[in-house]
């Protein structure tokens, strides 16, 4: 299967020609998460006519109300409150067609009890309610992530495994709301025959969504606007291993194909893959890239007392900085607190980022791949086309 190949970052999609819509079927998509990093990139490849598996139909679940930015792609979209179980019921029982679950949604509590607890109750709900009621349901694909190896945000890096991660790896005597969902998916999937699964774990996600609370290219995009606007250096608040280790990242169209690929390839059934573009990078060379797509002055590593400052620290008073960016550049109206992830960005710049293996999932017959550059740049370009950054 060489579809992959033929999906460069940055290339125009064709959009789905109404007038072919085919009157029936062969899978049909439910997406849970359909607004988020992941499930907007799913939300545009499955309807298009040479997604393997195809023709889909697609079905798209999300709490909110369907945003602007997701008008345009084919699907049916649903409100939904997974959270809540007669809400579930109400709406999704009757998707009697659902061949092919695609969970790529969580919620963040607290503390890592919390989330166990938000999570679990979420994914049983939909569980509970899909499997029953969908008599044609095959797969259902889990996204979950590369702490599965790293710890919770509660415990990170306490303890981790020694990278390069591989699949193999036993999971971390800590607790961790992935395990649980992994346990969750595997006792629901024995309830039913011929029902099979996968589990995706993928790192730092390139895309496009800014309802993302995992989205560190529109918060970086975000920053370096509100600095040109400022006139300011574009300062780098993060580690000197963050600022010089190599690094890699996960292309959210890559991972979207990936979970295609194992929705519909047999040699995927019932197996956890990575899920990471194939290449590493240093952020002191993207550092440069994202000033030059901004037209901001680029800063360097600083050492010292000046490190003690964070994302958090330096964007806490700029919502009014924002309001006046989106009112002077006629963007997408959006607040700062809602478009921005700095607790994401301190993350991702405070650790030395460990790598993990491509290897099984390329032996198991993906070969998909991305130039980390050019998907950075293809989704910031992306977000200034879609009137969300300037």
């Amino acid at each position: 299967m060489n579809w992959w190949w033929s999906r460069p970052v940055g290339a125009a999609r064709e959009p789905l020609n109404q007038e072919n819509v085919p009157v029936s079927y062969e899978r049909v998509a439910l997406v849970v998460g359909i607004t988020g990093i992941v499930g907007n990139s799913l939300a545009e490849i499955l309807p298009l006519p040479d997604t393997p598996g195809g023709p889909w139909k697609v079905y798209g679940v999300a709490r909110r109300p369907r945003p602007q930015w997701n008008e345009n792609h084919p699907i049916e979209y649903i409100q939904c409150d997974i959270f809540n179980p007669e809400e579930t019921e109400a709406r999704l029982s009757g998707l009697k067609d659902v061949t092919h679950l695609f969970y790529v949604t969580w919620a963040s509590g607290s503390t890592e009890a919390e989330n166990c607890e938000i999570n679990n109750k979420m994914f049983r709900n939909l569980l509970n309610c899909v499997i029953p009621n969908a008599p044609k349901l095959q797969h259902i694909c889990l996204t979950t992530g590369k702490k599965h190896y790293m710890g919770s945000f509660h415990a990170f890096m306490v303890a981790p495994h020694d990278p390069p991660y591989t699949e193999d790896l036993p999971r971390l005597d800590a607790p961790n709301f992935y395990y649980n969902l992994e346990d969750i998916l595997f006792e629901s999937v024995a309830k039913k025959d011929g029902l099979t699964w996968s589990v995706h774990r993928p790192g730092v996600i390139f895309g496009f969504s800014p309802h993302s609370m995992m989205n560190i290219i529109c918060t970086l995009c975000v920053y370096a606007s509100i600095c040109k606007h400022e006139g300011a250096v574009m300062r780098f608040p993060g580690t000197k291993e963050a600022w010089s280790s190599y690094y890699e990242a996960s292309d959210a169209d890559l991972i979207a194909e990936q979970e295609i690929w194992a929705a519909v390839d047999p040699k995927a059934k019932n197996e956890a893959f990575n899920c990471s573009n194939g290449d590493v990078f240093k952020w002191k060379h993207f550092w440069k890239v994202l000033a030059e797509q901004f037209e901001v002055e680029c800063g360097e590593f600083e050492d010292g007392e000046s490190q003690k400052l964070t994302f958090v620290d330096l964007m806490k008073d700029k919502g009014s900085v924002w309001d006046e960016i989106v009112k002077q550049n006629n963007l997408v109206p959006t607040k700062l607190k809602d478009i921005g992830a700095w607790w994401l960005a301190d993350h991702t710049f405070g650790i030395e980022y460990p790598l993990d293996s491509m290897n099984k999932s390329k032996e198991h017959g993906f070969l998909g791949f991305r130039n980390s550059k050019s998907s950075f740049v293809g989704w910031i370009e992306k977000l200034k086309v879609s009137k969300l950054v300037p």
